[in-house]
């Protein structure tokens, strides 16, 4: 048994899956070969377009803060030179990866250049604008029409690429269960989203303000929420995919897109006056070259009767269950160190003599970090170790509750005019507002560093999942009785009988999260069904991670399906917990409906585990 299998008909003359003829990037059969030389015939007139729009002024009157035109034209030529490069040698499943992965983020690129064309004065884009005035709605240049083109352009190819992929998809099989180095694909694609996030460039420069994704412009910022998405949601399709072509060509041209968009920054941060290359850019970039290096790792896994030789990137292998338990625990601590940390610095710093205000959300990312620190610990003890696993796989959700209540608070009463003029150096030819009001402090860098390690955390601990299910098959295929007790992931699926509580856990959780969990004069809570706000974003992904593992409970082993649903019943508590934690700080406080519900779920979802957990005692 091959990790690949293919149809009947094929020819004698192809690579054998985990073989040493199973080259990097060998030939596969392409059943659309018209379609796939269109895809890359509109991905090389695509790339040209990026490459004369580079090459133009983007915005008209001004001009690009360095001569970043060789740069910019070497980024949008080389993903055509790869397409054309695996199209002519015969690698169709390669070829259509990477128009895909391209494909994929050229609905962000695209929404980054047409801020230029919303208002070009606000964009953090000086490889192709840079102020050196106070300019109102600058009108766009002659190449931001060349830049628009390219991306739709790349968008077209990706509809003709899609049939190649299903295809060799098709031809490939199903995916091998075992996996290796593609595994470290979605925590490259979550760590470039995470970058992608923060703010682009460091700046001294009065006409350029480096801010974040959620504090720039409008059309901006949906671009790079949209690439923050789309990037590790790329990835995770091109791990997915049978065919080990189309998913070195997801990863290929995914990581492409991502320098793209990270290195021009990091190249303006070294070159340009008052400018400074900021952690967001250097995120993509490395996620990007990494992603580009893990194209050209084996996809297939070799059976162990096989000797294989000749590629030594095939013989690498991903770190033991040991290492992946050790880097989820690891991760999972330092983002409730930084939680913690974000709720004992200031969050908002004053900028003249208003008196500065407190954020009683603060309390809730301190419990945050708790409930994800305390199960994190026991990840490092053996017998332990896959339950408390499963329960951090939920709990860092908390930190994205937390976090986003947080943050919205900062930026509710932040303002442009806290800037100060004279700390940028230049002398401004119009007066601008004094110095007032309030600016982020440490405690938002700590919340945006807790969120991001959560995230990371995260992702650590589902494929530290995936190497323990690996783990407890290949130990009951060879009777290793010990190897799989230490998995923890023993039996077959929860009891049936538990699906009556999970469903009433995910009914009472909807509601929980959909209302006050306290009320008080003057305060209005964020909610999902009416005063949605940026604190509403951290309500609807905890529902979604609860509502998640609820699909997944029925179907999962027993310690599993224990696990998760203890992790929800500390999420809920959580959001119960809101009503000691900040609705103290309000006078006048008293306990709503939603604190009521979130007692009532997490209730229901201890019990739920407690019957997963008895289930299996029973069938053993």
């Amino acid at each position: 048994m091959t990790s690949r299998s293919r149809h009947p008909g094929e020819t004698a003359g192809q690579a054998v899956p985990g073989t040493a003829s199973a080259e990097l990037l060998r030939s596969e059969p392409g059943a659309r070969p018209r379609a796939l030389l269109l895809s890359a015939g509109l991905v090389s007139a695509g790339a040209v377009a990026l490459a004369v729009g580079a090459l133009m002024p983007a915005v008209r009157g001004g001009s690009p803060g360095f001569a970043a035109g060789p740069l910019l034209v070497v980024l949008a030529l080389a993903p055509a030179v790869a397409v054309l490069y695996a199209v002519l040698t015969g690698r169709p499943g390669l070829g259509a990866g990477l128009v895909l992965g391209l494909t994929a983020l050229a609905p962000g690129r695209l929404l980054l250049d047409l801020q230029l064309l919303a208002d070009g004065s606000v964009a953090s884009r000086p490889e192709l604008f840079l102020a050196d005035r106070l300019l109102t709605l600058p009108p766009p240049g002659p190449g931001l029409w060349p830049l628009v083109a390219g991306h739709l352009l790349t968008l077209a190819a990706g509809a003709f690429a899609a049939g190649t992929a299903r295809d060799e998809a098709e031809l490939a099989g199903a995916l091998d269960g075992r996996r290796r180095w593609r595994l470290l694909g979605p925590v490259l694609g979550v760590v470039g989203g995470v970058g992608l996030l923060l703010a682009p460039i460091g700046s001294g420069n009065a006409y350029l303000l480096a801010k974040n994704a959620f504090e720039g412009p409008t059309v901006a910022m949906a671009g790079y929420l949209l690439l923050a998405a789309m990037l590790p949601l790329t990835v995770l399709v091109a791990v997915s995919s049978p065919s080990a072509g189309v998913g070195k060509g997801g990863f290929a041209g995914a990581g492409l897109a991502a320098l793209a968009v990270g290195v021009p920054p990091v190249a303006a941060g070294l070159v340009v006056d008052r400018l400074s290359v900021a952690p967001g850019s250097v995120l993509v970039t490395i996620a990007g070259l990494a992603l580009i290096g893990l194209a050209f790792t084996r996809f297939d896994v070799a059976e162990a009767e096989e000797t294989v030789t000749g590629d030594l990137a095939g013989e690498a292998r991903l770190p033991g269950l040991f290492w992946w338990r050790l880097t989820t625990g690891g991760l999972a601590l330092l983002a409730a160190a930084a939680a913690v940390a974000g709720a004992l610095t200031p969050v908002l710093k004053a900028n003249g003599p208003t008196p500065m205000p407190e954020t009683p959300s603060r309390w809730l990312l301190l419990g945050a970090a708790v409930v994800l620190a305390v199960p994190a610990l026991f990840v490092f003890v053996p017998r332990l170790s896959a339950f408390a696993r499963g329960v951090v796989a939920v709990t860092w959700s908390g930190v994205v509750l937390a976090a986003a209540a947080v943050l919205s608070a900062a930026l509710s009463v932040t303002e442009d005019k806290a800037v100060d003029p004279a700390s940028f150096g230049v002398d401004l030819p119009l007066p601008l507002p004094d110095k007032g009001g309030f600016s982020a402090a440490q405690g938002v860098t700590w919340t945006f560093i807790a969120l991001a390690l959560a995230a990371v955390a995260a992702l650590a601990a589902v494929i530290t999942g995936v190497v323990e299910r690996d783990v407890t098959d290949e130990a009951a295929d060879t009777a290793d009785t010990d190897d799989t007790a230490d998995a923890g992931l023993a039996g077959s699926r929860a009891d049936g009988a538990v699906l009556t509580p999970v469903v009433a856990a995910a009914v009472l959780a909807i509601a929980a999260f959909g209302t006050p969990v306290f009320s008080a004069p003057g305060y209005t809570a964020p909610g999902l069904w009416s005063d949605f706000g940026a604190a509403s974003w951290g309500l609807l992904g905890v529902l979604a991670v609860v509502l998640g593992l609820c699909t997944l409970v029925p179907r999962s082993r027993p310690v599993a399906a224990a696990a998760a649903l203890a992790g929800a019943a500390l999420v809920l508590g959580l959001r119960a917990a809101e009503l000691p934690l900040v609705g103290s700080e309000y006078e006048g406080s008293s306990a709503g409906i939603g604190f009521w519900l979130a007692l009532g779920a997490a209730v229901v979802s201890l019990v739920a585990a407690g019957m997963a957990v008895a289930g299996s005692r029973r069938s053993a």
